[in-house]
């Protein structure tokens, strides 16, 4: 033990001492300090003799340290211990732990008008006090210092001095025993101290009302039930965690799931933009993570558009478009996603202006949307000032649903500035993704998008994965039957305006 203290004193202040220092530092260590912490300890002895290189200011010594030594530091005393390495089932009882901390002491009431000066110095650790009561004195108080600031009196700047002395407060320095449990260890550092050294550490998930939902990686299923009851302890208004066992692969775009601790209550209400929306997690898609992508298609509709909502889910598209006094139509073919939607717009005070259809993608491009159309781009509506939206949020297979459009209507072509606006998702591995979606669509539809579309990054999915929404109008010569390519369509300027470097 004695080697190793005199390796770590020796360390902070370069290999040029002679072993006389080293030794004069390390033997005012009494066995009773003995569980100091080491980070402390190597700088709280004064030597007899201090080189000139001692008198300087070790707290801003240490604050020039690189911010992962700080960091490593800083693990070191405020981790769990060791011996949660490896834990499966959460015992709370094994995270206790003793670590000693710098005090001041002083007298109670002068603490607010102190703390105010030595916010720098004081112990900024979340979930631990940094006053407390004095256990040998009730007329004086304890304050908790930063035990890698402040090691002795010498610690303290100029400033946080000079109100001590004003304030008659002695600047000496007491050690504190505080002891941590696992109310105060935060969910990443619990996790890093379980799992194996090295790994992954899941702390981040989509939370769905009371529903935390994680994606677990192999190596993590071990330790799911103790992740899930540390994600639901470490949360507040989480009671249930449950972890994706399954791809978004099926007909219903839903996915199995595990509840890994917690209530297995699936009815979940969550609020997003102002509204309000209920459904049962586990039957229908939802993503809090296409939140901003909802409000930006909002954001493009203007009052009296029509949108076409052709995979609709429980209605975030749907519903904003509706209180923007949008005329909706929209569609998904699960039959809870249907149900919820129905509810979600007698929710949020939209049912009457939303047309709600329980139908594949296909037939409602075919059906409804083709009678719509036809009316809407049809010779009465020539004066028509709003403008038609479809929005196809189905990332995995939307594009291919494109070719419903292709001679989609009869009769004479519209204008051009009146041709519906597509906003299609799609989901692009390729190191151009921008690219690589417009010549998705266009590949499907029989035309070139990359003049006449314009192409917004949503989010990153996965490495090497993302998720892209094209927009564009559909060409007459693709949706009007018997229609032959022109450049006109091509060089749409509504189209060209819409396309921005951003965008890519």
């Amino acid at each position: 033990m004695v080697t190793l203290m005199r390796w770590i004193l020796w360390r902070p202040f370069g290999f040029g001492f002679s072993r006389r220092h080293l030794k004069v530092e390390s033997c005012g260590i009494t066995e009773s300090e003995s569980s100091i912490p080491l980070a402390w300890v190597s700088l709280i002895q004064k030597p007899n003799r201090t080189p000139d290189i001692f008198s300087l200011d070790q707290r801003k010594r240490f604050s020039t340290m690189p911010e992962i030594e700080t960091n490593r530091r800083d693990s070191e005393l405020f981790s769990p211990p060791s011996d949660v390495r490896g834990m499966t089932k959460l015992d709370r009882a094994a995270f206790k732990k003793t670590v000693t901390i710098p005090v001041l002491k002083v007298r109670k009431e002068i603490v607010n008008k102190l703390m105010r000066s030595l916010k720098k110095a004081a112990l900024q650790r979340p979930g631990i006090k940094r006053v407390i009561e004095d256990p040998e004195d009730e007329e004086s108080r304890l304050i908790m210092l930063d035990p890698y600031k402040i090691f002795t009196s010498d610690s303290f700047e100029k400033e946080e001095l000079s109100i001590l002395k004003q304030l008659n407060v002695s600047p000496q320095i007491s050690k504190y025993n505080l002891e941590l449990t696992y109310e105060n260890f935060k969910s990443e550092e619990i996790l890093r101290a379980v799992l194996p050294e090295g790994q992954d550490v899941t702390s981040g998930f989509s939370r769905v009302g009371h529903i935390a939902h994680l994606n677990l990686r192999d190596h993590q299923l071990p330790y799911k039930h103790l992740i899930g009851q540390v994600t639901i302890d470490k949360n507040p208004g989480i009671t249930s965690a449950v972890n994706k066992i399954n791809n978004i692969d099926n007909t219903y775009r839903n996915f199995q799931m595990e509840v890994l601790s917690g209530e297995e209550n699936m009815m979940t209400k969550v609020r997003e933009n102002n509204y309000t929306y209920e459904f049962d997690f586990s039957k229908v898609y939802w993503n809090p993570r296409l939140s901003t992508e909802h409000s930006r298609i909002t954001e493009l509709l203007k009052p009296g558009d029509v949108l076409f909502d052709v995979f609709a889910g429980v209605g975030p598209f749907a519903i904003p478009a509706a209180k923007k006094n949008c005329t909706v139509f929209a569609n998904d073919l699960n039959p809870e996603s249907h149900k919820w939607l129905l509810h979600n717009c007698k929710l949020n005070k939209v049912d009457q202006k939303v047309k709600v259809f329980n139908l594949d993608g296909k037939d409602f491009l075919q059906g409804p949307v083709r009678e719509e159309l036809m009316q809407q781009l049809g010779l009465l509506s020539k004066e028509r000032k709003h403008s038609v939206h479809i929005v196809m949020n189905l990332p995995a297979k939307a594009v291919e649903f494109l070719c419903a459009f292709k001679s989609l209507l009869d009769g004479q072509p519209c204008s051009s500035e009146l041709l519906p606006i597509v906003h299609c998702y799609s989901f692009s591995k390729d190191a151009n993704p921008a690219k690589d979606v417009q010549q998705q669509a266009g590949t499907v539809l029989g035309v070139s998008l990359e003049a006449c579309s314009s192409v917004h990054l949503v989010r990153n999915v996965a490495p090497n994965k993302e998720m892209l929404c094209i927009t564009f109008q559909i060409p007459a010569a693709v949706l009007y039957k018997n229609q032959t390519e022109n450049q006109e369509t091509h060089d749409d300027p509504p189209l060209k305006r819409q396309r921005t470097d951003r965008d890519f």
